[in-house]
């Protein structure tokens, strides 16, 4: 299964054995469960992600329900709930958001959560912004007019409102998605706005509700690049290593190590904090 290959792929990349590893085995397991992702054709690579975690979280889930069957059948000698739906994935890369939906005739606030493991961030400028630029577009009240007005219980009808997002459960891994590939005048275009992103310190209290006790400061692990526009492009990455902290840029079977300052690129696509 594709969680098994995901997993002797990161072993060989870890071992050091080799100048690069080739992630081919588990792209053919991986197209296996998904047939859109095997044909050698141009994909997203934020969806390429999602799936890839909603895949290891299904497998790692199954593993942790059966393991706790096993530990409370030998502990009870009776049969045991259900799982609860957690796993490594859930616990490292999923957070919470509230949307606060106010009713502009009755006044009427509700909440409704939504669990999230990557935020995709609309990008405001088309020249030059930063990340906390995003973030301040992403999480500004909007109101709810005419088609989009909500069904106010209270009301008993179809009333404009406001909403507001706040996380309420911040993921120990953050992952954003810039929305570089857009609508404007009913053509969709890549955005080559340059986001400046913080390398550490990135605070995320200003959005964050106040029954969160999560950490709301994050430092910069990781980016994905892609260069090209909506026909063709070409993906990139840089890691940090966890040890040494150094920074690496991985280009196909060239992987070098890079300056601190080569990290900040307008090609960003993919923020892992």
């Amino acid at each position: 299964e594709s969680a098994t290959a995901f997993g002797c792929l990161v072993s060989d990349m870890w071992l050091g054995e080799f100048d690069f590893i080739s992630p081919e085995a588990f792209h053919s397991v991986f197209g296996k469960r998904y047939p859109a992702f095997s044909r050698r054709t141009q994909h997203d690579a934020q969806e390429f992600l999602i799936c890839v975690l909603d895949d290891l979280h299904e497998a790692f889930k199954q593993v942790r329900a059966q393991l706790c069957q096993e530990r409370q059948s030998s502990a009870a000698g009776a049969s045991t709930r259900s799982s609860s739906g957690t796993s490594i994935i859930t616990h490292l890369f999923e957070g919470q958001l509230s949307y606060a939906i106010r009713c502009l005739t009755c006044k009427a606030l509700s909440d409704r959560p939504e669990s999230f493991t990557v935020l995709s961030l609309p990008i405001p400028s088309t020249r030059v912004c930063s990340l906390q630029d995003c973030l301040e577009c992403f999480f500004q009240p909007d109101t709810l007019t005419r088609n989009n007005q909500i069904h106010c219980y209270w009301c008993g009808s179809n009333q404009d409102a406001t909403v507001k997002a706040s996380i309420t459960k911040a993921p120990q891994i953050i992952i954003f998605h810039l929305k570089r590939f857009a609508w404007q005048d009913k053509h969709r275009r890549k955005l080559s706005t340059t986001v400046c992103y913080p390398f550490s310190d990135l605070d995320l209290s200003p959005y964050i509700s106040t029954s969160c006790q999560n950490n709301t400061e994050y430092s910069l692990c990781a980016v994905v690049n892609h260069a090209g526009d909506l026909d063709y492009g070409h993906y990139t990455a840089f890691c940090k290593h966890s040890i040494t902290q150094h920074w690496y840029s991985f280009d196909d079977a060239q992987v070098t190590k890079i300056p601190d300052s080569a990290v900040q690129a307008d090609t960003a696509y993919l923020l892992f904090y």
